[in-house]
């Protein structure tokens, strides 16, 4: 969804590299480009406005025109200022001192409710250990009783549905059975799935503000589509008048709307958003944090999601135990099953141009992610489910003959299988150098892993030789060669392998580039 966002903010801090101070034609330059990609992006004018003059006026400072890396002292105040109009701080659900907390969901028809009370009762159950129950309050829209019963069971949550919808009902009636029905069975949390209409009227506001009168609930939750640009603003301003809420979801952020509903809302609504649906899916669901998604808007990745969906989808023990395999032998009791089960654990954490997505730098790649066929991880499995427990135990005995077998067994040519061996014995031996504390193979130097980069290699050639390398006769160059440790950062600087100095930006493993195919 912030693809352009990022690639024209990109645009715009490109223009500030190499400078060694900043003046006022290029804070107003940038200032003005900055403008434009939000304009573009459909935040709505106020909100611009104000993120422009406090960017201008910050950047203004003496701490910015003294620094030495201008581009990144700016772009430090823009992810300050964007965390500030997403929100802020994350915010968490406010939960009833004496159960049952009551959650009443709100919003125009389409918005996605119904889907999300399944995902949030999910969520509820899995993350937080909860018992959750849903109602169905919504008896106007044709079969949405029905849907949101089909969804509570894929989510494994029970559906409180005394009366069939379409039409018939009272939805007041049905959320007050639901709370006497909620306290003699015990469930910890109620969700309400209200009805919703094309457009904002009397008659949704009156149903609205009746439900929420007789539920009583601790959270209002508006849930807004964020493809719907600027009208999600207007609607969540009536909303706030005509009901009130405390709190945004933000539904069918996967779309490639513009996004400035998103940049937004809780500036103009002094609401936090404090959820976000980005999928079908029912663990397509995830907390809204303002500071990663200033993260991902700026091409700077969200490394801190990335942990916690790995820590959700691998398994501790199983980690340790290969991590154990890599590091003796030099990783040759690392298997071709070790390496399917690990892949098969990627897989969980989701799609795999969302993981690579996440990564520091991983916008310079974005055609290759958008072009990589996630089928060919199922082109992977089926090669490696060909081969005899031999032949995965130990790939070298893989010869002509079996490849051949292999490759009409799976259904892929000899190429595919030669090419998938190749890149294993390729991959267990950069694993086992990272698992080994040698650093990664190819990637730049990076400071404090032994070895990694060119400054490591020096070092141990050295300390092979047993005595220093004469030095030059020139004094400067003498002065340059004194260490064999990378120099650090100047003030005001990145370290290069973060995108400072003259290290510039960050590169991925050539193994990866060749996997998402490029060069």
């Amino acid at each position: 969804m912030f693809d352009t966002l990022s690639d024209r903010l990109s645009a715009a801090f490109k223009n500030l590299r190499g400078k060694g101070k900043l003046t006022d034609a290029d804070i107003d330059a940038t200032a003005r480009e900055i403008r434009i990609a939000l304009l573009e992006a459909d935040v709505a004018l106020p909100v611009v406005k104000d993120f422009i003059a406090a960017v201008k006026e910050r950047a203004s400072g003496a701490d910015v025109r003294g620094g030495l890396n201008p581009a990144q002292q700016v772009i430090k105040i823009v992810n300050e200022e964007l965390v500030t109009i997403l929100g802020g701080e994350t915010r968490e659900l406010r939960m009833a001192k004496r159960p049952p907390t009551v959650i009443m969901l709100a919003g125009l028809q389409g918005a996605g409710k119904t889907t999300l009370a399944g995902k949030l009762a999910k969520w509820l159950k899995e993350t937080k250990h909860q018992t959750p129950m849903l109602v169905a309050a919504d008896l106007q829209r044709p079969n949405a009783v029905t849907q949101l019963q089909v969804v509570g069971e894929r989510a494994g949550v029970p559906v409180f549905a005394p009366e069939p919808g379409n039409g018939v009902g009272d939805p007041v009636d049905v959320a007050r059975q639901a709370m006497a029905e909620a306290k003699s069975k015990q469930y910890s949390v109620v969700i309400v799935d209200t009805a919703g209409r094309l457009g904002v009227d009397e008659e949704l506001m009156k149903q609205a503000a009746d439900i929420r009168d007789a539920v009583t609930p601790d959270e209002i939750l508006f849930v807004v589509d964020a493809m719907i640009g600027q009208d999600a603003v207007t609607t969540a301003q009536a909303f706030l008048d005509g009901v009130g809420f405390d709190g945004v979801v933000l539904s069918k952020l996967d779309g490639d709307a513009r996004g400035g509903a998103a940049l937004s809302i809780a500036q103009v609504t002094g609401r936090q958003v404090m959820f976000a649906s980005n999928g079908e899916k029912l663990d397509d669901f995830d907390v809204f944090h303002p500071d990663r998604m200033a993260s991902r808007i700026l091409g700077m990745g969200d490394v801190m999601s990335l942990i916690e969906q790995a820590e959700k989808s691998f398994d501790a023990e199983e980690a340790a135990k290969t991590a154990a395999k890599l590091q003796k032998k030099g990783g040759k009791d690392f298997t071709l099953d070790d390496f399917l089960a690990q892949m098969q654990s990627v897989r969980k954490m989701g799609p795999l141009t969302k993981i690579f997505g996440m990564l520091p730098g991983a916008a310079q790649f974005k055609d290759q992610l958008e072009n990589f066929d996630e089928r060919e991880i199922d082109r992977i499995e089926a090669v490696i489910h060909s081969m005899t427990p031999a032949e995965r135990n130990d790939p070298n005995i893989i010869n002509g003959s079996r490849r051949l077998r292999i490759a009409n067994g799976s259904g892929t040519e000899v190429a595919t299988v030669s090419g998938l061996v190749e890149r294993f014995f390729e991959a267990r031996k950069m694993m086992s150098a990272m698992a080994s504390g040698k650093g990664m193979p190819g990637m730049p130097g990076m400071p404090g892993m032994p070895g990694a980069g060119a400054g490591g290699r020096k070092a141990k050639q050295q300390a092979k030789k047993g005595k220093p390398k004469r030095g030059s006769g020139n004094p400067a160059k003498r002065a340059n060669q004194g260490s064999s440790e990378p120099a650090a950062p100047a003030a005001g600087q990145l370290p290069a392998a973060f995108g400072g100095g003259t290290g510039g930006d960050f590169e991925l493993p050539d193994d990866l580039k060749k996997m998402l195919g490029g060069n």
